[in-house]
């Protein structure tokens, strides 16, 4: 097979860029993304910049303000709330579709992709993508092409959520022991139990980033005092 790649367009490799500017924070809530500017510091025209920016509304990471262009949305709770919940739905469908499909092979690229997480536990731009890879490396298996496309988009949509909750080394280490127990989970081909760990995670990661927005909310006030 041709190990051919096809390259990136100027849209592709901008929009890239923008994603990742919004995880590690270049790019912050409430910040006016300007397409000019950004267009300039990326090399490019301001064309490739809106496309993204476009793609990025309709993920729910920018807004669109009269007068004011694109501004980077905040992180809410409620939405995070309501994006899990339209995640589990879909993703127990995946992994039911997922298990009883599950080969040799790629039980063993699952167990790779942990161990691979234990390697970059401390650096949470790449735990965040390897967790990624070993969701979808389970989903994939389900042969379900049109579920995965909706999951990558609801995936994209908490990418920041995820990547907040990540910068904690708790939160890491318990994100590290969840996806010992669902490896476990796919070795004894126990889906309810797959299941059950990722919806104790989203649980968690409900209630602590919720207590991480509200201490921010009130730290201006306690500065003021």
């Amino acid at each position: 097979m041709s190990s051919f790649e096809r390259p990136k367009t100027a849209q592709e490799a901008v929009l890239a860029e923008i994603r990742e500017q919004l995880l590690d924070g270049r790019l912050a809530p409430g910040v006016s993304v300007r397409p000019d500017a950004l267009g300039d510091e990326l090399g490019v025209s301001a064309v490739p910049v809106r496309e993204a920016l476009r793609i990025l509304e309709g993920e729910g990471h920018v807004h669109y303000r009269p007068h004011r262009g694109y501004v980077v949305a905040t992180l809410d709770v409620d939405d995070l709330v309501e994006i899990y919940r339209i995640r589990e739905l879909l993703e127990t469908e995946a992994v039911y579709r997922a298990f009883p499909r599950l080969q040799g092979d790629t039980v063993a690229r699952l167990r790779e992709i942990v161990r691979e997480m234990d390697e970059v536990q401390d650096d949470v731009i790449s735990l965040t993508a390897v967790n990624r890879r070993f969701h979808f490396t389970l989903f994939e298996a389900a042969e379900m092409p049109q579920l995965v496309r909706v999951l990558r988009i609801l995936w994209d949509s908490s990418d920041r959520y995820r990547l907040r909750y990540l910068t904690s080394p708790e939160n890491r280490q318990l994100v590290h022991d969840q996806h010992q127990r669902m490896m476990k989970a796919v070795a004894d081909g126990n889906a309810e139990a797959f299941i059950d760990e990722s919806h104790k995670h989203h649980e968690h990661a409900i209630a602590a980033l919720a207590e991480t927005f509200e201490t921010a909310a009130m730290e201006p006030e306690q500065k003021s005092a």
